[in-house]
């Protein structure tokens, strides 16, 4: 029988409240067995740019990441908020290693292709390192990857964290049995946004096919569902999306997705 790994990505939202992050840290590193954490940057990277004169310019809630961008999500996202992430845990005896998708060509990706908007240096996934990732585990040591890849030419691009995780979790599940959990603010998926009790306990994909065609998902929760159904088409054995009471087992706080 396979070993379980737990794939965990942590939202921006949780990254911005220190108390909310310290909890879910603790709880983080009470989980046994092999695990890894993704994050992303909040608005941590989005402030400093404001500190420093530029303003991020943003489409459809997609950050151009320029010359001066790609500089900064690094600075913030690979140094900042990684190493503090790391620096936490280690605090809490979980031997954490921080990593890029450069670190060990963890993960290699390429430049998003120019259609009608040019995202800059933003990376779409190409291939994960799972035998690297695996040889971290096997020495004790929990994966913390942030939203930095390469593209094996010298160039480090800024990559969707959801995105990472899924396909972390899809690259993994050839070596373990993977489950893969989203935490953010939410206690998971909503029909409504601002209502915690519409929260959605199971979906299926034909259900989120048809509350897609309704507009009755939040068009900010499409991606990150997409990503959870891309992972349980390959091989993914568990999604589960919900906040980070979703750790403690507390069935009222998370949406479990199924094909």
């Amino acid at each position: 029988m396979a070993i379980e790994l737990k794939v965990i990505k942590i939202g921006g939202n949780v990254i911005d409240n220190p108390a909310m992050l310290d909890s879910f840290l603790k709880d983080f590193a009470s989980l046994e067995g092999p695990k890894i954490l993704v994050h992303g940057g909040g608005k941590k990277a989005t402030e400093l740019s404001h500190k420093m004169g530029f303003t991020p310019q943003m489409v459809d809630g997609r950050r151009i990441t320029t010359d001066q961008d790609i500089e900064m999500v690094t600075m913030v996202y690979a140094g900042l908020i990684n190493k503090s992430i790391v620096a936490k845990l280690q605090n809490l005896n979980t031997n954490a290693i921080g990593l890029s998708g450069a670190d060990g060509n963890a993960i290699l990706a390429s430049r998003r292709p120019v259609k009608t908007i040019d995202y800059g240096w933003v990376g779409d996934i190409e291939k994960v390192n799972a035998t690297f990732i695996k040889a971290q585990i096997e020495n004790g040591l929990c994966p913390v990857l942030c939203a930095i890849t390469h593209d094996n030419a010298g160039h480090l691009l800024n990559t969707n964290a959801d995105t990472i995780a899924s396909e972390v979790a899809v690259a993994m599940s050839d070596l373990y049995d993977v489950s893969l959990i989203y935490c953010f603010e939410k206690p998971g998926v909503l029909t409504e946004v601002e209502d915690d009790n519409s929260l959605i306990r199971n979906l299926n994909e034909e259900f989120y096919a048809e509350l897609k065609s309704k507009s009755a998902i939040h068009s900010g929760m499409i991606p990150k569902l997409d990503n959870c159904y891309n992972a349980l088409k390959k091989n993914v054995r568990k999604v589960i999306i919900g906040s980070p009471d979703v750790l403690k087992k507390d069935y009222n706080t998370f949406t479990t997705l199924s094909l």
